[in-house]
């Protein structure tokens, strides 16, 4: 009798694993996330498969790692990112996930990493767009035109600005040695 109610229990227990394991990864997920893409792959030890992210708004790169170990690398600075480039990183075994901000700058690289440890890893990478954050209406490298369409500044703006920035720095530093220079002398 204590065999069978022994049984029994590792049975319930198995079955609650099971269906604990076997439950969708969807069900985790915010509802105000929209899935956008499903990438899957194989990247061999040591080597880099490459993505580009062209989407604006918050963005969350979510993936798993179906065999092997995969790791994901993000930068909006460079196409190729990698261990030694990057801006966002992933390492763990097994999930992967990276929030790319709706700030970066468009296009975003996105690396995928094989780990030399596995001969080859297979991955699957979803990538949601966030709606819960709405678009910045104070972006300083855009601006609405009457007719509501939205309109780039002019890199001559852009660097108009940076300068005024650097010259403005430049004559903080200066008057503050004036000054120092000064209390010394009287």
């Amino acid at each position: 009798m204590m065999l069978s109610s022994s049984a029994l229990l590792v049975a319930f227990l198995l079955s609650q694993a099971q269906g604990f394991l076997s439950s969708s990864e969807d069900d985790d997920l915010p509802e105000n996330w929209v899935l956008l893409h499903v990438v899957q792959g194989h990247i061999g030890a040591g080597n880099y498969s490459y993505l580009r992210l062209n989407h604006d708004g918050r963005i969350i790169l979510h993936m798993q790692s179906l065999k092997g170990d995969a790791d994901l690398y993000v930068s909006d600075k460079t196409l190729r990112p990698s261990f030694d480039t990057y801006k966002l990183q992933s390492v763990t075994c097994g999930h992967d996930m990276v929030v790319v901000p709706g700030d970066f700058s468009r296009p975003v690289g996105i690396g995928i990493y094989g780990h030399p440890s596995h001969k080859e890893s297979e991955f699957e990478m979803r990538v949601f767009y966030d709606q819960t954050v709405p678009p910045d209406l104070f972006d300083k490298g855009s601006y609405t035109s009457e007719n509501g369409q939205k309109k780039q500044k002019s890199e001559e703006a852009e660097e108009e600005d940076d300068f005024q920035e650097e010259e403005s720095i430049f004559w903080t530093i200066l008057i503050g040695l004036l000054k120092i220079i000064l209390e010394i002398l009287f």
